[in-house]
């Protein structure tokens, strides 16, 4: 039951995935990346604010991790797939985006993506944790609660303003630290792109996330209590349901120009997000 309802939510709210993991307009204050989920499927993404300036992304290069390894075994697979999650973007997604886009000013846009970093806490602090990260686990936590308190609920980013930052930990990267090879590149339909790792990562991260069992719960525990009690389950889909379009809505309408120009100027764009995904990826784990 546990397994089905999580795989439910995933392709419920699978069309939110489409622009998370992306850096925002200008003018954004996320301290990374804005959400636990990795760059979108059918988008290319620019080198994260971690990466040394001698040292850019080569989107047509292979990842060095693996690089003695067919890392894209599922190739035929994964590009129809690709395909499809693009054409799924231009005609409902980017549309919408744009009216939304239309309505609401940046400022609004940039409150949006902090809050919804802001309440993906928890797995960031347990991936620093798990890594021994003690240094990134406390700047996490006191993110939380100034970003929480003085950031009215993380709606503005007060801990940056005071240098209080951290790259983002997942347990995708807390996987490949002990040493767990990041398998083949995969491509699913709705979702972000991953390695086998970072799939399972994913899902291990939905899990950490204790807002998805005490308080809006799409994973039922026996005794635990939750704010939403588990019984009302229509109540908890809709409610996660609409957020998470809420969510990749709005980060996909602060990234219109940047997709766009990446289209235009990419001629083998799959392959292109494939490589500076699994570059990315390659490095987080290395940090």
């Amino acid at each position: 039951m546990m397994l089905s309802r999580l795989l439910a939510f995933s392709l419920l709210g699978a069309v939110i995935m489409f622009a998370s993991g992306c850096a925002g307009k200008s003018g954004t204050v996320k301290p990374q990346e804005l959400s636990d989920a990795k760059p979108v499927a059918g988008q290319a993404t620019a080198p994260s604010p971690e990466t040394p300036a001698d040292e850019p992304l080569d989107p047509f290069a292979k990842a060095g991790e693996g690089a003695d390894e067919e890392y894209d075994p599922w190739e035929p697979m994964n590009t129809g797939i690709f395909e499809f999650n693009r054409q799924v973007d231009r005609f409902v997604l980017k549309p919408v985006a744009k009216g939304y886009d239309f309505i609401l000013p940046d400022m609004v846009q940039v409150g949006v993506s902090n809050f919804f970093y802001n309440v993906r806490f928890v797995p960031r602090f347990l991936n620093n944790v798990f890594q021994g990260k003690v240094k990134g686990a406390g700047i996490e936590l006191g993110r939380f609660l100034i970003n929480s308190t003085v950031g009215v609920a993380g709606f503005f980013d007060v801990a940056k303003k005071i240098d209080l930052v951290t790259p983002e930990e997942d347990l995708g990267q807390t996987l490949g630290f002990y040493g767990v090879s990041p398998g083949p590149y995969l491509v699913l339909p709705f979702l972000p792109p991953f390695t086998v790792r970072d799939f399972a990562g994913y899902v291990g991260d939905v899990f950490l996330n204790p807002i998805n069992w005490m308080a809006i719960p799409i994973i039922e525990v026996d005794d635990i209590p939750s704010a939403i009690e588990h019984k009302n389950r229509t109540t908890t889909s809709i409610i996660q349901f609409g957020s998470r379009v809420g969510e990749i809505v709005n980060e996909r309408s602060r990234n219109l120009e940047k997709f766009q120009g990446v289209e235009e100027a990419t001629l083998d764009l799959y392959t292109a997000v494939r490589n500076a995904y699994l570059q990315k990826r390659a490095q987080a784990v290395k940090e």
